[in-house]
């Protein structure tokens, strides 16, 4: 009877890991296809109405400057990924990219993390985290405030470059959502 319950109790044990192995390995392959994720949470909405649409008199959108705050944990290749990935994402959600009026994103890194060898193990999670104002570029006032986030949490996806095509990926839907479905590039 005890060697029985040996017997079942590795089986069982097998197919647990098993099962995480696998799902682990599905996430993994997804992640390979969607890439880094990116949000926002608003600090000082546009407006009040969630539904407002009022980034429409804007035919143009920039990356203003990015501080970073936090010293040697943001690599500087950051910047350097940033730019690129942003005019994508602009690209992507078909937001005009015209001469007229402009809105710029300029913003503080407040936080950087890359996963360790405990990530390794458990799923590695690797984020970015800036504060960014949406500014007018003829009156130079801010408009809106916001918390930015881009965040990999597959392996496939670690590292500076994902990171930045995250945070660019929390920016652009920061101004999608609130650009409104007309004046769209085609």
């Amino acid at each position: 009877m005890r060697r029985n319950t040996i017997s079942l109790t590795i089986v069982l044990s097998s197919l647990l890991m098993l099962n995480g192995c696998l799902g682990r390995a599905i996430s993994e392959s997804v992640g390979a296809f969607r890439g880094a994720s990116g949000t926002y949470v608003p600090i000082r909405p546009l407006s009040a109405d969630k539904d407002a649409r009022p980034l429409g008199e804007y035919t143009k959108f920039e990356l203003g400057e990015f501080t970073n705050t936090i010293g040697a944990n943001a690599p500087a290749e950051l910047w350097s990924y940033l730019p690129s990935f942003f005019e994508q994402q602009i690209l992507e959600h078909k937001l005009p990219n015209r001469p007229g009026k402009t809105l710029i994103l300029r913003g503080t890194i407040l936080h950087y993390e890359s996963a360790g060898m405990v990530g390794q193990v458990t799923g590695p999670i690797e984020e970015v985290v800036a504060r960014v104002d949406m500014v007018d570029k003829d009156s130079g006032s801010v408009l809106a405030e916001a918390t930015v986030v881009g965040r990999t949490t597959q392996t496939v996806n670690q590292g500076v470059e994902k990171k930045a095509a995250g945070l660019a990926k929390g920016l652009v839907s920061w101004i999608d959502k609130r650009y409104p479905k007309e004046g769209r590039e085609e």
